[in-house]
């Protein structure tokens, strides 16, 4: 016989996945504020054509790459242009390696400030780690965790957001080793945002990630984030490697414990614009936006609970 699930008074059940999640009523605290709203999905080219054709109502905001889009045109640059001019967009940036010792690719940034002029999109935000050496490596590195590393990466964050003349928001990465650690990977990426002076954009997937890869407590890395500075959250799936070992890949279906990780989110710090990632075995758009729309209800929820 199934047990029921006790609520408090005020409370209701929501389904995502294959789990239900209870939202008490409570006051938000520390929502951020911007131009985002509700629920956003990250545009690919294999689904552009369709979503331009029947936009989606159930997506808030849509997340290009920029170094994807900056020398496109012909019809996919007229497609996408169709799309800037209709809803709001971010841009999140794969290739600046901020972390690198590297020169800082001015030139790249640039391009990038023209690019967000030209489509009108308010809003930047990039990786903390490094992505070259000499060249691109393919892959986000994870920086050392490290004062030094702070003030370099700060140093070239500031420089980025004085070539914008605007700030930036920095993503919290997975990483599967932690090379020259000398604090914890929240007190770094904290340290650096504040000597940044940068925003946040939170990947809540990529905090499940890492806690199971490396032994540390998901909600306590969540209540340490300073919320005020957060613009907007990623939220994706993973592949289990091992019961210990996730693997970052976007692409697999989000599971409840992110799922539980982001609903945690929400009651410490109010709703605030979450976006789906989706990179790999990409599937049928209708699948993409169950998820988003599973976004969506748990922000109606909370909302509707405050």
């Amino acid at each position: 016989m199934r047990r029921k699930s006790r609520q408090r008074p005020g409370s209701r059940q929501v389904k995502l996945g294959e789990g239900f999640f209870v939202i008490s009523q409570m006051p938000s605290m520390n929502v951020t504020q911007n131009s985002l709203q509700g629920a956003g999905l990250g545009l690919r080219r294999a689904f552009l054509s369709e979503i331009a054709a029947s936009p989606p109502k159930a997506v808030g905001f849509y997340e290009i790459a920029p170094e994807n889009w900056i020398p496109i045109g012909g019809k996919l640059g007229k497609q996408l242009r169709a799309m800037t001019e209709r809803f709001a967009f971010v841009c999140h940036g794969l290739s600046l390696s901020l972390g690198s010792t590297d020169p800082l690719d001015e030139n790249l940034v640039r391009a990038i400030k023209g690019f967000m002029a030209e489509h009108k999109i308010l809003l930047y935000s990039e990786h903390l780690s490094y992505c070259s050496q000499g060249g691109h490596l393919y892959d986000l590195m994870p920086m050392p965790f490290t004062s030094e590393a702070v003030t370099h990466v700060a140093a070239r964050i500031r420089r980025v957001q004085d070539i914008l003349e605007q700030k930036i928001a920095l993503e919290n990465i997975s990483y599967y080793a932690a090379p020259g650690q000398e604090m914890s990977e929240i007190d770094f990426f904290n340290a650096v945002v504040a000597e940044a002076d940068c925003d946040i954009l939170l990947d809540i997937n990529n905090i499940y990630v890492n806690s199971v890869n490396h032994g540390y407590d998901a909600e306590a890395f969540l209540r340490a984030i300073p919320a005020e500075r957060i613009a907007y959250t990623h939220i994706a799936g993973h592949y289990v490697e091992a019961e210990d070992f996730l693997v970052d890949t976007h692409g697999a279906a989000i599971i409840d414990p992110v799922w539980c990780l982001l609903s945690q989110a929400y009651k410490l710090y109010g709703v605030f614009p979450t976006l789906l990632e989706r990179d790999f075995n990409i599937p049928p758009l209708s699948e993409l936006l169950q998820e988003v729309r599973s976004i969506e209800t748990l922000q109606q929820a909370f909302r509707q609970a405050t």
